[in-house]
């Protein structure tokens, strides 16, 4: 897939969603923007390649391909000229055809890095049924094309029905915590526990309905000195109310859980991601539950000790004796092992979203220097979550309690997203979408071009 005519990448996501009116997309690579071929006084080309898995045989599927250029406002322009969009069928199965209105596999395919790139990151060991050579070693010989090649964002993340294209824009993610005891004050289970799904499913529609992307499900409270809650009652707490999101349609879904009974539980009833707060450390069981269902994971860091929390009334919990010999040289360490338990349990590393864990275990100056520095976590290139909602750092840096934090939590969310954030977790969510989309038309203009 390539474009490099006016909203590059947004014609190719269009292109993914009428494949997926069409065909199962199984796959996408990451983005690359590429030098032009043939004619080189053009734009630079977006190119990617998508895996499908489809009943069309090959001519009807060249034909779907070519009407959807058409839709997408292609038009004959000179041989390798510039355009809009561009979809090729470079391979189909093992089949080798040669007719005057195909050929499979693509003819000029083994020449160009700009295809076997991204291809090889999504089907490296498929054999070119020609050539018999696999994709992997075919790009290994396209090296030295590289240097025009260069990385413009991270793979799509699929969850569930729903795609992540990366680096478009700033997803949001909205918190609903399933706690009498939020740090927050937003916990929907109050006295009243038969109501607590009516007034979830309420809450994660407001929250839709403002402009968040996904609904993060949480049954315990992380906030600093929180008692642990058993898992029979996380279950009880976050099972029904997952469910009837995703009986709503209100999807996707993320499990806020360090624990595997209840991780299973909920990607079980509807949940399609799941956040462990813990970063995989917790228990050794929920790397190879990820690994099986191959959902995303989100690790994030933690080094919240209970003996480093200190506890004011009107502010609540915070941390003060959290050391770090280099603050982010640790986390992305640490981060980076959490990274490895995935991968050893089978998890794919592009299915893991990294969040460096603001609030937790970190002082209120340490938070503050982890956000500002946000963009040095690029070097794990991995999408990035931040999440500062109406946390204590806020409080202490404005003298706020949690309910008079909105406008440090827009400030946090608005450079984070300017340090590069590609995702931001918050609890006012319509006020943060608003916050997100207006951070993002300063800093992203260039993803649209």
């Amino acid at each position: 897939m390539g474009a490099n005519l006016g909203d590059r990448h947004g014609h190719l996501i269009a292109a993914i969603d009428r494949l997926r009116a069409h065909a199962r997309v199984v796959d996408l690579s990451a983005l690359y923007e590429t030098e032009p071929w043939g004619v080189i006084d053009q734009p630079r080309f977006l190119n990617a390649a998508c895996a499908i898995e489809t009943d069309l045989p090959p001519e009807d599927l060249l034909a779907l391909l070519k009407s959807i250029e058409t839709e997408l406002g292609r038009t004959p322009s000179v041989r390798y000229g510039p355009r809009p969009i561009d979809l090729d069928l470079l391979l189909y199965g093992d089949v080798a055809l040669d007719s005057p209105a195909l050929s499979v596999p693509h003819p000029r395919m083994a020449s160009r890095a700009f295809v076997l790139i991204p291809l090889a990151e999504i089907a490296p060991e498929v054999i070119h049924p020609i050539m018999h050579l696999s994709i992997r070693a075919l790009a290994a010989k396209a090296n030295a094309q590289q240097a025009g090649v260069v990385k413009w964002s991270h793979r799509p993340t699929f969850a569930g029905d729903f795609v992540f294209h990366w680096g478009r824009q700033t997803h949001v993610m909205g918190v609903l915590n399933i706690t009498p005891d939020s740090f927050s004050g937003d916990g929907v289970l109050k006295d009243d526990r038969a109501s607590a799904v009516d007034r979830a499913v309420a809450q994660a529609r407001h929250m839709r309905a403002g402009g968040t992307h996904l609904i993060d499900v949480g049954g315990e409270s992380t906030r600093p000195g929180a008692a642990g809650v058993e898992v029979d009652e996380e279950l009880r707490r976050v099972v029904p109310v997952i469910e009837a999101l995703a009986r709503e349609g209100l999807g996707p879904i993320s499990i806020d859980t360090y624990k595997s009974k209840v991780a299973r539980a909920a990607l079980d009833a509807g949940a399609s991601i799941v956040n462990d707060v813990w970063g995989l450390r917790r228990d050794e069981r929920l790397a190879a539950l990820v690994a099986e269902r191959g959902v995303p994971v989100i690790v994030m860091h933690n080094r919240s000790q209970p003996q480093d929390a200190a506890f004011e009334a009107r502010l609540g919990g915070r941390y003060v004796g959290s050391h770090y010999e280099n603050l982010l040289e640790d986390v992305k360490r640490e981060l980076g092992e959490s990274i490895d338990i995935a991968q050893r349990a089978g998890v794919a590393r592009h299915r893991v979203i990294v969040d460096p864990g603001i609030g937790f275990g970190k002082t209120v100056e340490q938070n503050l220097e982890l956000l500002d520095r946000t963009h040095e976590l690029k070097s794990l290139d991995l999408p990035i979550l931040i999440g500062p909602s109406r946390k204590s750092f806020i409080g202490y840096t404005l003298d706020a309690p949690p309910d008079r934090r909105a406008e440090g939590t827009a400030a946090a969310v608005a450079i984070a997203i300017a340090r590069g954030a590609d995702m931001v977790r918050v609890h006012d969510a319509a006020e943060m979408a608003r916050v997100a989309r207006m951070a993002d038309a300063i800093v992203r203009r260039h993803m649209s071009l």
